[in-house]
This record gives C-alpha cells, structure tokens and sequence, in this order.
C-alpha cells in the first residue's frame, strides 16, 4: 500500500478530526474543572458522584435515541444541533449553582456527546477503506488522548470558582460546529440502527461482557472523581490537572503495546495483569508520602492499568464473534460499558463518603478483585483461542468507538435495519 493511499483519509477527514479535538477539549475542561468546582460550592462526595452518573446515564439514551435524529435531520444538522445544545449546557453551570441542575445538566451533555460522537465515528469509518480504518481510528483515538489532556490542563489558566472556564468550555464546543458544518465533504450514508442482543453477546463471550461492565465501573469512577481525589490529596488545582493527565499518558502509552501483546498471548491473561496494575498501584498512591513526581509517575503506571482494559477486552469479544456481528457487539459493548460508567461514580461516591478520598481507589481496587476473579475462573473453564484464530489487535475495531460505518459488516449483519419503525 502506497504511502498516498495511507494519507488520502486521513487528509479528506482532517476537518472532522479538528472538530474532535474542539468537542473533546471543551468536554475534557468540564470533567476537571465541575468536580472542583462542586468541591468549592460545598457538593458533597455523593452529589460530585451523581454529576458522574448524570452524564453517562444521558450517554446511553444518547446511544440509543440519537440515531433517530441522524435519520430525521442528518448529520451535518443533528450535529449542530447537539453541539447547541452541549455548548449552552457548559453556560450553565454558573448560572445555576445547584446539585439536581448540575446533574440534568450533566445528563443533557451526555446525551449530546454521545450523539455527536455517533455522527463523527460514522463519517471517519465512511471515510475509510478496510485497508485504511485501522490506520483512522488509531488517530481519533490518538487525537481523543491528547486533547483531553489539553483539556484537562486548562483549568489552570484560572481560578475554578469563576465564570471564565465555563466560557472557554462552551467558546471550544461551539467551534467545533465549524469544521463540519462548512465541510465540502460528502455526509455519510444514512445511520444503521442495531438490535441488541446482550444474551448473545454473554453467551459468545463472558470473560468479555463482565469485563466490559466492570472496566466501565471503574473508568467512570475515574472520569468523575478522579480530580476529587487528586484535588484533595494535593491541595492544587495544577497538580491536580497534572494527576489526571498522567494518567491518560500512561493509557495511550500502553494501549498499542497491551493490544499487541495480547495478540500472542490468551487476552484474558493479559486483562488479569492489566487489573493487577491498576488495583495495586492505586493502592500505592495512597501507602506512598505525596511527593509530586512519584505521585505523578504513579499515576501513569495507574492509568496505564485502567485504561487500556477496555480494547483488550472487546477484542476477547471480537475473538468469537463473526463479521456479521461486529455492528451489534460494537454497539452492544459500547452501551454496557456506559451502563457501568453509571453505576461507577455512585458506588464510588458512597465509599468517598465513607473514608475520604482514598475510597476512590478502594473502589478502584475490589472491581479490580472481582475482574481478575471472573476472569481467574473463566480462565479454568475456557481454554483460550490459538494464536492462528485470534483476530488481530485493531483499534478500529476494539477501540471505544462505533463500526456502524463499516461497510462490510453492516452488509454482513442480519441484525441492521434502516426503519427506526422496524
């Protein structure tokens, strides 16, 4: 393959790429800069928990009503309209200074992005070629890593207790409108709406399904609270900023190398040491004095553990799974990981409440037992896939993102319909 051919969609999807990166970046400054600023406004651990929950609870509606307004208005209208609506909602945090509006205001933004990530994900795998999307989705995702650390880092830039983060937050989502809607770009064919059949899903794979659940408890444990805990454990919103964005360095610097590696060894072994790091560190930050550097290097090493975990065990999905099904798992494994991402924040609020902020990596630390438990189990009652028959790692298929653009599965799949009626 030519280094042109390579090039050319990565070219042609630079405009969406840019409206990412403006979309996630003001997304990123919101999931800093609200658990700190709750914290100042006197939220306690449970309330900070909810505005968690809040957002992935409206993430999977999003997931599952906003198709019907791609299919209504398209994509280039449903995305405006949802950044609109997403960058209105960043206003009003201030001008609403209460937990239950903070939380509606959370679920609103939720649904939103979800619908807007829906909108971007179909147009870059309709970009792609088979040859190509695995190269696309390694950049989106490479793109969603590094802006959300940007993001993260600019609750710095001033003091948390005033309006002018929140504007920047909505000034950075409004933009992204720009890119797509002024696209000379063909929008994609229309949306694909999947039924979903969990019971399918657990049977083909339960090492995978549980693991996704249980990755998403504790991701969404560490979306929401972790800049509560960091901002308790160092009394500085730029340490704090500093904590977080450690530790989404350490997942993209092991995401790739984890993938690989488990391409040559059983996967579910893989996602045990995965889970080992990340209970066992979290644990370490908290034995450990705080000093700045290694709280930081700890962090990575943390992060590095988390979050990974989520490819690795699609990709154990994806390992049982026919062509046919990659659009429903996709979507399927999606929704579950949002389901726990809801539980995630509440459970772990409660142990914040409990025994201050080490509860979040307690919490971290007993999903982390009861992951490496199933997988221990399944371990002994599974043999695991030849090397021969495993699909090779791929981030266009594994990563967080959606396949409905891919065009062979959806031919494949039995399982897509076009009629939201149907």
């Amino acid at each position: 393959m030519s280094e042109v051919t390579i090039r050319s969609p990565l070219l042609a999807a630079g405009a969406i790429l840019f409206s990412v990166a403006l979309l996630i970046m003001g997304n990123g400054l919101q999931v800093m800069l609200l658990p700190i600023r709750g914290g100042i406004e006197g939220f306690s651990a449970f309330q900070v928990g909810m505005l968690g929950s809040g957002y992935f609870l409206g993430f999977v509606l999003g997931c599952a009503f906003s198709p019907l307004f791609i299919i209504r208005a398209g994509h280039i209208r449903t995305f405006a309209a949802l950044v609109s609506i997403a960058s209105a909602a960043a206003l009003g945090y201030p001008l609403a200074v209460d937990p239950l509006i903070w939380v509606l205001l959370r679920m609103i933004t939720g649904f939103c992005l979800a619908g807007l990530y829906l909108v971007v994900e179909s147009w870059l795998n309709d970009k792609a070629t088979n040859e190509t999307r695995g190269t696309l989705i390694s950049t989106y995702v490479t793109v969603n890593f590094t802006v959300i650390t940007l993001g993260q880092m600019m609750v710095t830039l001033v003091q948390p207790d005033s309006f002018v983060l929140f504007s920047i937050a909505s000034v950075l989502v409004s933009l992204a409108a720009v890119p797509i809607v002024m696209t000379r770009s063909s929008q994609p064919p229309p949306i694909t709406i999947v039924r979903f059949r969990p019971r399918h899903m657990f049977r083909l794979s339960p090492t995978g399904t549980v693991a996704i659940f249980l990755i998403g408890v504790a991701t969404g444990s560490f979306w929401s609270l972790g800049p509560t805990y960091a901002n308790a454990a160092s009394s500085s919103v730029r340490d704090a900023a500093l904590f977080m964005s450690a530790a989404v360095l350490g997942g993209a610097l092991l995401q790739w190398p984890a993938g690989k590696i488990s391409d040559h060894i059983d996967r579910r072994i893989v996602m045990i040491g995965l889970a080992s790091i990340s209970g066992l560190f979290g644990v370490v930050i908290l034995l450990l004095p705080h000093v700045t550097w290694l709280w930081l290097a700890l962090g990575v090493v943390f992060g590095a553990g988390l979050l990974p975990s989520y490819a690795i065990a699609a990709s154990h999905v994806f390992d049982f799974a026919d062509r046919s099904e990659y659009v429903e798992i996709s979507a399927g494994l999606l929704l579950l990981n949002g389901l726990g991402s809801t539980v995630g924040p509440l459970l772990t609020s409660l142990s914040i409440e409990l025994f201050g902020p080490a509860g979040m990596f307690i919490t971290n630390a007993v999903v982390m037992l009861a992951l490496i438990g199933f997988v221990a189990v399944r371990l002994s009652r599974r043999e695991g896939l030849p090397e021969a028959e495993k699909e090779n790692f791929d981030l266009g298929t594994a990563g967080a993102v959606s396949v409905v653009g891919d065009e062979e599965a959806v031919q494949l799949s039995d399982l897509v319909v076009q009629d939201p009626a149907a």
